[in-house]
């Protein structure tokens, strides 16, 4: 993909410099969400005949219907975008941290310019890259735990080292399947914003495990979606390549729950699902990026 003709986000915080202490996560608190928990359970704990939402502690359910009539909602803190004039952080050096900052950029973009549409106005969140441990409002969290977004600070956290394992260990390799990562955390923002997420923790309070593992497959697979939308306004602008989309496609599969079930224990588990298997997850990413549209995107009205 053309990443390098995309604007580079003012929204990053470098923390590469000076990782937290390593180890444990966290047993309450707040919620993380996205790629990084299936890595997470993974090394965890990953005989999935344990819930992995009640095992984390994190979170206790899964998401609720989401309207998508509803506009963000006022009030969720003051634009994160510095001031004009303010300054800014001095520019990263590495090139994925410049390319994060490229593709946060990107989405940011996008997604203002459809929450325009829309009559609201986007507050990026900020991506915070560390090394082998951080510290986020939702508690400590290792580079073990991929990329995640926190709900409780509004920021996403990515060590870049996950691109290689996302080429290595996942067989997903290309610039496309990273940007993918990012969209999918910024996915979860958008839902932050819209309300998805207080729906989540209304309905999970009802849920028996069974249940909740459903509706955070339907959560998951709308920040699919969601990162698919991102998609179609990058391909509309030729922003991409050939052979980017099926990048992407491939790395949405790579993070199925199916396959990472196989490629940890032999076999899969579709009650323990959490995150929906690599059909679904291809399945939804390319739904918001052959359409651009929000509203093709619920995922919790329709059979996932």
């Amino acid at each position: 993909m053309r990443w390098g003709d995309m604007r580079e986000s003012e929204n990053v915080e470098d923390r590469t410099e000076t990782p937290g202490p390593g180890g444990g996560f966290p047993l309450g608190g707040g919620m993380r969400l996205g790629l990084g928990s299936l890595i997470l359970i993974l090394i965890g704990s990953w005989l999935f005949g344990i819930n992995p939402l009640e095992m984390l502690g994190v979170i206790s359910g899964g998401p609720g219907p989401a309207p998508q009539q509803q506009q963000p909602a006022p009030g969720y803190g003051p634009q994160t975008r510095p001031a004009p004039g303010a300054q800014t952080q001095a520019p990263i050096k590495s090139q994925d941290a410049q390319f994060s900052a490229k593709i946060l950029g990107d989405t940011e973009d996008v997604w203002s310019a459809v929450f325009q549409a829309g009559g609201s106005r986007y507050e990026p969140p900020k991506l915070v890259l560390f090394h082998r441990a951080v510290q986020s409002a939702c508690g400590m969290a290792s580079a073990a735990a991929g990329p995640f977004y926190c709900p409780g600070d509004r920021k996403l956290y990515l060590d870049t080292a996950f691109f290689q394992d996302l080429h290595n260990r996942f067989g997903a390799p290309g610039d496309f399947a990273q940007a993918y990562v990012i969209a999918h955390e910024v996915g979860h923002h958008v839902q932050n914003l819209l309300g998805t997420m207080r729906q989540f923790d209304t309905q999970s309070q009802r849920m028996d495990t069974r249940g909740r593992n459903d509706l955070s497959v339907r959560l998951e697979l709308q920040a699919d979606c969601y990162a698919g939308v991102w998609g179609f306004f990058a391909q509309k602008r030729n922003l991409l390549e050939a052979g980017d989309l099926e990048e992407g496609l491939r790395a949405a599969a790579a993070v199925g729950d199916d396959q990472i079930q196989k490629r940890a224990q032999g076999y899969a588990v579709p009650e323990s699902f959490t995150h929906g298997s690599a059909q679904q997850r291809m399945r939804w990413f390319k739904v918001g990026f052959d359409s651009g549209d929000l509203r093709k995107c619920n995922t919790f009205d329709v059979r996932p």
